[in-house]
């Protein structure tokens, strides 16, 4: 697979969707102390790395973050991208999910180096909280800003979360073209027949 624009960390599809990632997407709107929660947790975990600070707990959080859901860390500095790791599935609790995704974020991708502690202070955190993938055999069904979009063919797969479009502007067409080849297929790939294509949406703040 090659990584040109996000990085999808540990993550595996299954063949037979559960009746979850088959469903309508279903949005779910963080209040203001929840997403400050999930984010104090974020720069905590990148601190607790660089400035050898105690580890966040997730005490006090609230039954919706102890949920399970896929999500990821994107890291800037200077309005630069610096970082980006996640989970497609919900493998764990969303609150530790964001710890983990930010240590890799800063830390493990490779197309960076690990995060110095002199970026520290210019760091701005974005988290991407997912809904369940959700397979579509209709293009049109995908609406560019909402939907981010996987798509895989045998062994080989892409991601690209719904802002990717939205920064540089892309229509539909351009979204799956840049989708196959983040996925290392040629850019019409979508359109054959053992291509996958799964939409997700995201709650980004």
């Amino acid at each position: 697979m090659k990584i040109m624009l996000y990085l999808v960390l540990s993550f595996v599809v299954s063949l037979a969707l559960s009746k979850e990632a088959l469903a309508v997407d279903k949005e779910k709107a963080f209040s203001k102390e929840e997403k400050n929660f999930l984010h104090k947790l974020a720069r905590g975990a990148i601190e607790h790395r660089l400035l050898d600070r105690p580890m966040p707990t997730r005490e006090g959080e609230t039954k919706t973050l102890s949920e399970k859901r896929g999500a990821f860390v994107t890291l800037k500095t200077h309005g630069q991208l610096r970082g980006c790791i996640g989970y497609i599935q919900a493998i764990k609790p969303l609150s530790q999910t964001i710890i983990d995704m930010a240590q890799a974020a800063a830390f493990q991708d490779p197309r960076f180096p690990p995060l110095s502690r002199q970026e520290l202070k210019d760091l701005s955190i974005e988290i991407s909280a997912l809904t369940p993938l959700r397979q579509i055999r209709d293009t049109q069904e995908i609406q560019v800003g909402k939907h981010g979009l996987f798509i895989e063919r045998g062994y080989t797969s892409g991601l690209l979360l719904p802002q990717v479009a939205t920064e540089y502007g892309w229509d539909t067409l351009t979204f799956l073209e840049q989708t196959c080849q983040k996925a290392g297929l040629p850019k019409d790939a979508w359109k054959e027949k053992n291509t996958k294509i799964f939409v997700f949406s995201a709650e980004i703040f």
